[in-house]
């Protein structure tokens, strides 16, 4: 049985990872922070990786570079990153480390492919009142949790797709017109002010909200784009 390694296996984006995976008879390795001090001999025997960073991490590249140096010594050749939908976007901090990390992995001599998911539809708890600290008006190219798993496990166990970089949505919408969907009602709140780079980040959704397409998805997954 195949085996793929998924650093950031234990959060919401490895566990989608895993499932589709073990959907395919692939075995998916999850690794965590427990995995790091001997990040080689954990990804050993792994024909691939997929490599996700903790959310807002201070300094990606430096995460990025120990992986793909771990994954070398591993001798594993194949390596899927996560990355993010307008990496270079210089209002967001957190982005700008996911585009020093694709130029990490482009020239890391492995064989690479680069998913740049949309905000995920999960993120929205639209069981009830939302509050929203950005416009509920601007346009978003969301994406399904299931939905990255599924495209995660196409490019990692499909060839034809070393080299190649995905810009990933399930569907464009606003956030007012999920809610409206749900039936539930939406306002915008001031931002809580809880990190810098999270206040960066709806100071420019604000202004642009984050707009995927949906082609390259469907494509991946042989659908109808929606």
């Amino acid at each position: 049985m195949a085996r793929v390694a998924v650093l950031g296996g234990h959060g919401k984006t490895g566990r989608a990872v895993c499932s589709a995976l073990a959907d395919r008879d692939v075995e998916a390795r999850p690794l965590g922070r427990a995995d790091w001090p001997d990040l080689p001999s954990a990804v050993a025997g792994c024909e691939a990786a997929y490599v996700i960073a903790p959310n807002l991490h201070p300094d990606e590249p430096a995460y990025v570079a120990s992986a793909l140096a771990a994954l070398g010594r591993a001798g594993v050749g194949r390596v899927v990153y996560h990355s993010v939908a307008s990496p270079y976007t210089p209002a967001m901090p957190h982005h700008l480390g996911k585009a020093a990390g694709e130029d990490l992995v482009r020239r890391s001599g492995l064989a690479w492919t680069i998913l740049q998911p949309g905000a995920y539809l999960q993120n929205l708890d639209l069981t009830g009142p939302l509050d929203l600290p950005y416009s509920p008006d601007v346009p978003f190219g969301f994406l399904d949790l299931a939905d990255l798993g599924r495209a995660a496990a196409v490019v990692l166990t499909e060839p034809g797709h070393a080299g190649a970089t995905y810009e990933l949505a399930t569907r464009v919408a606003t956030v007012g017109e999920l809610a409206v969907e749900a039936g539930v009602p939406v306002r915008q709140v001031p931002d809580p002010g809880t990190h810098p780079w999270l206040s960066a980040m709806f100071a420019y959704y604000d202004d642009h909200g984050l707009p995927v397409g949906t082609r390259v998805l469907a494509s991946l997954l042989d659908r109808t784009a929606a």
